[in-house]
């Protein structure tokens, strides 16, 4: 990592006495003695040993996105969250990274920005942790508090991840901003007429999850943009489509490049907002 651009480590605190971690031979360590090693891979694990990976990406679900990503289907909306974010973000959370190919996206365009990706998948942030040579990478699940120090992110990523307003308020500088995609309700409709068992997009899905962010008082909707178009899948990638979201976890098997005619015309349909957070006290 250039030496003149802070290392994304640097925003993490120690969760279990919240000092400052510091990176000493191949692991992060905090003055009360806290020491969390970093794999091979490049990633640091900073649960503690009795947490659970719940919906964590399998390593299947993982290499299903990284096929379905890497062909470009969702280049689109990489684009569009990329333009989300300011140029002078200096530093980037993506909370929910999966195996980072969005917050990749965005340290391409910002030059000077530093990456973290948080997720609970050690599968998803193995590949993270290399999707660009400044983000960095820690296993973690969302629903606690954020090992992060507090105003220290100038962006925070949640795409199709869990929302933990608070804390992203907390960890957010007072001039960051919140960039959440969300799918809507027409996303991926063609291959839920074609597989049983696949998971609905709630209509006013994204209403109801805007609203548990200004809802709150924390934060205020700057901007909100939907981005539609076709998507022609060869089998692999249909079947891909489905293996790496969450219907993989509610269907009996997930379905085989054999299911799909040569050629699936699908339907991509998100929205990207943008959120600044409130003053405090306001």
């Amino acid at each position: 990592m250039n030496d003149a651009i802070p290392d994304a480590f640097d925003l993490l605190v120690c969760p279990l006495c919240g000092q400052d971690l510091t990176a000493r031979e191949g692991s992060l360590r905090c003055g009360a003695g806290h020491t969390f090693d970093v794999a091979r891979q490049g990633y640091v694990n900073l649960l503690p040993g009795d947490a659970r990976p719940g919906t964590a990406d399998s390593a299947e679900m993982v290499r299903a996105r990284t096929d379905f990503l890497a062909a470009g289907h969702y280049a689109p909306l990489a684009r569009a969250v990329a333009a989300a974010v300011p140029a002078e973000c200096g530093t980037v959370l993506d909370a929910g990274a999966g195996t980072g190919y969005y917050l990749a996206a965005v340290l391409a365009e910002c030059s000077g920005a530093t990456g973290l990706g948080l997720d609970i998948s050690k599968f998803a942030l193995r590949r993270a942790a290399r999707a660009h040579p400044r983000a960095r990478a820690a296993v973690w699940d969302l629903w606690r508090p954020l090992p992060i120090r507090t105003g220290a992110v100038g962006a925070l990523l949640n795409v199709f991840a869990p929302r933990n307003p608070a804390e992203y308020r907390r960890v957010l500088a007072p001039e960051g901003v919140l960039v959440v995609v969300t799918p809507e309700p027409d996303h991926l409709g063609e291959l839920r007429a074609l597989r049983d068992g696949m998971l609905d997009v709630e209509a006013g899905k994204a209403d109801r999850l805007a609203s548990g962010l200004t809802g709150s008082g924390l934060f205020r909707l700057t901007g909100s943009d939907t981005l539609t178009y076709a998507m022609d899948l060869p089998p692999g990638h249909a079947a891909d489509a489905i293996g790496m979201g969450p219907s993989a976890r509610h269907t009996e098997h997930v379905a085989g490049a054999e299911a799909f005619p040569p050629v699936v015309r699908v339907t991509a349909a998100f929205r990207v907002s943008r959120y600044r957070p409130e003053p405090a006290g306001a």
